[in-house]
């Protein structure tokens, strides 16, 4: 079987699907591997590297879509490049079905088979193939990393002759995978960490990474029985704005974490919130893409309010590219492997198995 990927818009995509460790373990299954001419070169991965191989790298990426039997990619192909997809090809990625639900549908009319990796299902033979964990990790770091570096005071406490600089407060607002990545980034860095979620079994992950877990009195646990948080009670948010409205005074740091898979963005850090913040103060807004958590999220803008910046990227993972291709990569060999039949080399859609029946779209 011919296992391809092309290269994505590098303006908006830098991160890649095939790298050289997992291109050397396609082969290994029998697979023959094409890429796209300069596939890896933004990377420092040189085409020469790949057909050391034995990856074969054409200049022609219609000539690859139309001959390969999988594709896997970031996001969904372009219009011009999707149109050559057909019956019983397989294409692979993170296709946000949510707001691309009428090209997806083209292509599953055509009898296309189309996996959206986001829709894996959370459960333990799953975990080597969650693209959400591995990306979000990596997301979680970098938002700390940049929020500290925009932030323009120390952040550990520094005892000096001259006096003592105190230590840099940090709010993370939602402890997911992102949110528990940022509260261990931020405490290694020497801050003093709180977080907030809806879901309360997250406390006493946040305690064990040291941080301080925010609790609305009489809180309710809002969490899916697939891991996920889910949308607040009327009641809810109104003791949860109290709650970070007064935290909010005394924080230099925000970074927010909050998503509900295929909805919009939930708003939780509101105007009158911001405006009761520190001039100097930085809001990490990782959720931009959906909307924000903020009310004045603007993606890929630094927003200034009242001296509060107000930041949010596209992409922030364009920022880790490299890293985040060889976790990606992974995650993506391990769903075709499962996907794969071996003994008769081809591709096996047996919706008994939840992972494949959980994110295939039909």
């Amino acid at each position: 079987m011919k296992i391809a990927s092309i290269l994505e818009n590098k303006t908006i995509e830098k991160r890649i699907a095939i790298t050289l460790e997992t291109a050397k373990k396609y082969l290994s299954l029998g697979f023959e591997v094409f890429l796209s001419e300069n596939y890896g070169s933004h990377l420092g991965i040189k085409d020469d590297e790949y057909r050391e191989l034995g990856v074969s790298i054409e200049k022609n990426d219609k000539e690859i879509i139309t001959n390969t039997d999988i594709i896997v990619q970031l996001g969904l192909l372009d219009d011009d490049k999707s149109s050559l997809l057909k019956e019983n090809q397989t294409l692979i990625g993170v296709l946000n079905p949510y707001d691309n639900k009428d090209k997806i549908d083209h292509l599953v009319e055509k009898k296309v088979n189309t996996f959206s990796l986001e829709l894996l299902p959370r459960i333990t033979r799953a975990q080597s193939m969650d693209i959400l964990s591995s990306q979000a990790n990596l997301a979680g770091y970098k938002a700390v990393v940049e929020s500290f570096a925009n932030f323009e005071k120390a952040i550990p406490m520094m005892m000096t002759a001259a006096g003592t600089i105190p230590a840099a407060k940090v709010l993370v607002v939602g402890a997911g995978v992102a949110g528990l990545q940022a509260i261990a980034t931020a405490k290694r860095m020497g801050a003093i960490v709180f977080a907030t979620d809806v879901r309360m079994a997250s406390k006493e992950q946040v305690e064990s990474l040291g941080g301080k877990f925010l609790t609305v009195e009489g809180a309710e646990n809002l969490e899916t029985e697939g891991g996920y948080a889910k949308e607040a009670s009327d009641d809810f948010k109104i003791k949860q704005e109290e709650l970070l409205s007064e935290t909010l005074k005394k924080i230099d740091i925000v970074v927010c974490t909050a998503l509900i898979p295929g909805k919009k963005a939930p708003v939780i850090i509101k105007e009158d919130m911001i405006n009761n913040m520190s001039a100097g103060s930085i809001i990490y807004d990782l959720a931009a893409i959906q909307g924000g958590n903020t009310a004045h999220t603007k993606v890929d803008e630094v927003v200034d309010k009242n001296g509060v910046k107000i930041m949010g990227e596209s992409n922030i993972l364009n920022r880790l590219p490299t890293s985040a291709s060889n976790l990606y990569s992974k995650n993506v060999f391990n769903f075709v492997s499962n996907l794969y039949d071996k003994e008769n080399k081809k591709i096996n859609i047996n919706l008994d198995d939840e992972i494949i029946e959980k994110t295939l779209i039909k």
